[in-house]
């Protein structure tokens, strides 16, 4: 792996982007419009996979949302990583269901 592909080389770069442009100065780290530019590349991702477009399309639309997240750790002082692999520790211990004829790994809660 090269120093490119680790987290702490995107992080980086996320966080000379945020320096370069002054987000934090200038509201770029406002978590309610972080949240607002999330849901919009949600939706540039929705439409990548509803009207069929390439697959090169759809990474590069991951990735703004992948920037978006790393910005938002940035902007809420949290460590991302640290939080990626917690989370991923639960839900390796967790179960699938089959709900609606697809798998889900949810923390099911009984009624």
């Amino acid at each position: 792996m090269n120093s490119k592909d680790s987290y702490q080389a995107m992080l980086a770069a996320v966080q000379r982007f945020h320096d370069k442009h002054r987000l934090r100065e200038q509201g770029g780290e406002d978590m309610p419009y972080r949240v607002a530019l999330m849901a919009e590349e949600l939706g540039e991702i929705s439409a990548c996979v509803t009207k069929g477009r390439s697959g090169d399309e759809l990474a590069e639309e991951c990735a703004d949302l992948m920037i978006l997240l790393i910005g938002t750790a940035i902007a809420g002082d949290f460590p991302l990583e640290e939080a990626f692999w917690k989370k991923m520790k639960k839900l390796e211990s967790r179960t699938s269901r089959i709900v609606a004829g697809r798998v889900r790994v949810s923390e099911f809660k009984e009624n």
